[in-house]
């Protein structure tokens, strides 16, 4: 079996095996994982997957995240690597709609802080959850990302009706920073909560909350990424392996982008991760 270490010590056969069966292992081992060959193949596979999901309907963190923990991954170190991972995904999007974003500047500074405080608040809590409450709350946090994604059509729809009577833009910040703590915690379905928030307080066209809610998922998910840096916990050959497989996803789902129907996709994706969220619930 090929194998890598983490915290520069192999775990033995029978340690692995172990793992892979949910038995216990060492806490100094928390973060020592090895994978074969295959698991690098499924790894990069849903990354590859994601990155495409992603650019074209979003709910990538939907494939990847059960993958790592059906890997064996630890529920808390598969949240925290796939934010990692995921998050340089995030500046395309931005950057593909900077010139909606050019002349924003004045919310941009209203709403950057919020999200980059916002997202560490979420990272923080992660951190703070024990492997054991987060394992409980696994099910309830894809079931609910899942139900985001399904709405997203009516959100958009709504948003684009909407007729404001009173001009809450100046509070924007607060529901987009109590979006911000949830993308810092777990991440699916931000995109959605942001867009609700932004059209909440926000009376503009679609386009252009949408370039806004890209640039705050952005800061978000770099916020929470560089906090977790520093938290022992990021796998790195899996991080490196995914953002590779991301980010040629996303290079292909952009030129799937006129031969797929994303709501297609996302109706997919939204399947798969009720189905997730229902074996979670079980096991």
């Amino acid at each position: 079996m090929t194998s890598f270490s983490i915290n520069f010590r192999l775990l033995t056969t029978s340690e692995w095996r172990d793992y892979k069966s949910r038995k216990s292992i060492s806490q100094e081992c928390y973060t020592c994982l090895m994978f074969s060959s295959l698991d690098y193949l499924l790894i990069s596979i849903a990354a590859l997957l994601a990155g495409a999901v992603n650019a074209l309907a979003g709910g990538g963190t939907l494939i990847t995240f059960p993958v790592l923990t059906f890997l064996g991954v630890p529920a808390v170190s598969a949240s925290i690597t796939n934010t990692v991972a995921l998050s340089p995904g995030y500046f395309g999007g931005t950057l593909a709609q900077l010139n909606d974003l050019r002349d924003q500047k004045n919310r941009l500074w209203l709403l950057i802080p919020a999200s980059i405080v916002g997202g560490i608040i979420g990272g923080f809590l992660l951190l703070q959850t024990g492997e054991k409450l987060f394992n409980e709350l696994i099910p309830y946090l894809i079931l609910l990302a899942s139900v985001l994604l399904a709405i997203q059509e009516p959100v958009r729809a709504w948003l684009v009706k909407r007729n404001p009577s009173s001009n809450l833009e100046k509070i924007s910040w607060l529901p987009v920073g109590l979006a911000s703590i949830y993308g810092g915690y777990f991440g699916a379905g931000l995109s959605v909560i942001v867009l609700s928030a932004l059209g909440l307080t926000i009376e503009d066209s679609l386009t252009r909350l949408n370039a806004l809610k890209q640039a705050v998922a952005f800061a978000v998910n770099i916020a929470a990424a560089i906090f977790f840096l520093f938290s022992g916990q990021v796998l790195w050959t899996v991080a490196l392996v995914m953002a590779i497989g991301a980010l040629i996803g996303g290079v292909l789902g952009g030129k799937l982008a006129g031969k797929i129907k994303p709501s297609t996709l996302r109706w997919t994706v939204v399947t798969i991760g009720v189905i997730v969220s229902i074996i979670y619930f079980v096991r």
